[in-house]
């Protein structure tokens, strides 16, 4: 992969375009049906409240990155927890409330972490020496092979756990999109029944990776980028 792509051209300081990332989600919405029922790795419907808790993690994920917020310091963990939150309640209380045991046994199964999946979504965030592209891909495979790091919403908190790493380096998030939806689904599904602990992840994971490093840097989109200014500020 070729680093020098990572930064050219990008605005320094800038946030997700909120209201691009909805229309290009609702657009994959209607074109993507097939590819989400084409997958058994898929559960998750994309329905209209999928759509709309998405984008509340999505600017969820530029408070986190206008901020300075770093998710992977000591003590910062809830910040990820919270991602997840978000796309499976959104950011209504009355919804939350509703969701409270969910919630609760989420929390539980996270902190108490006996499969070593955040161990392994840390040590792979130590990587510097590769891509920005590929750190943000393995992250996405770590959280999303088992034992995953969520009860549910893997897939969705992946995309933007993805996208909060390559904002972090000033680069646009990766949002689903028609062009991305079936091989973004694809290489989600070959990933969910892949247990990290296995011999067959030492092979199949790492190609895995790469792919989906891939699509994150061909698919890389400025329009759903806008500077960040006074007023985007507030």
């Amino acid at each position: 992969m070729d680093s020098s792509r990572e930064t050219a051209d990008l605005p320094t300081r800038t946030r997700i375009n909120l209201a691009a990332v909805a229309t290009s989600l609702r657009r994959a919405q209607r074109e993507a049906q097939v590819a989400l029922g084409s997958w058994g790795g898929v559960r998750d419907p994309m329905d209209d409240r999928v759509i709309e808790n998405m984008v509340a993690g999505y600017s969820f994920v530029n408070c986190l990155v206008t901020s300075d917020i770093e998710i992977f310091a000591m003590g910062h963990l809830r910040y990820l927890l919270e991602m997840n939150t978000v796309v499976l309640c959104g950011t209504l209380p009355a919804r939350r409330e509703a969701y409270a045991r969910h919630i609760e046994a989420t929390a539980t199964y996270f902190y108490d972490d006996r499969g070593g999946n955040v161990r392994a979504l840390m040590e792979w965030q130590a990587h510097r020496d590769r891509s920005i592209w590929d750190r943000a891909a393995g992250l996405y495979v770590q959280l999303h092979t088992k034992p995953q790091l969520f009860i549910e919403g893997n897939h969705r908190t992946g995309a933007l756990l993805m996208s909060y790493v390559l904002m972090r380096h000033g680069l646009p998030p990766f949002v689903l999109g028609s062009d991305t939806a079936a091989p973004y689904f694809e290489l989600s599904s070959g990933l969910r029944n892949l247990d990290k602990r296995s011999p067959a992840s030492a092979f199949r994971a790492p190609a895995i990776r790469q792919r989906l490093a891939t699509l994150l840097a061909e698919h890389s989109d400025r329009h759903y980028l806008i500077p960040l200014t006074a007023d985007t500020e507030r």
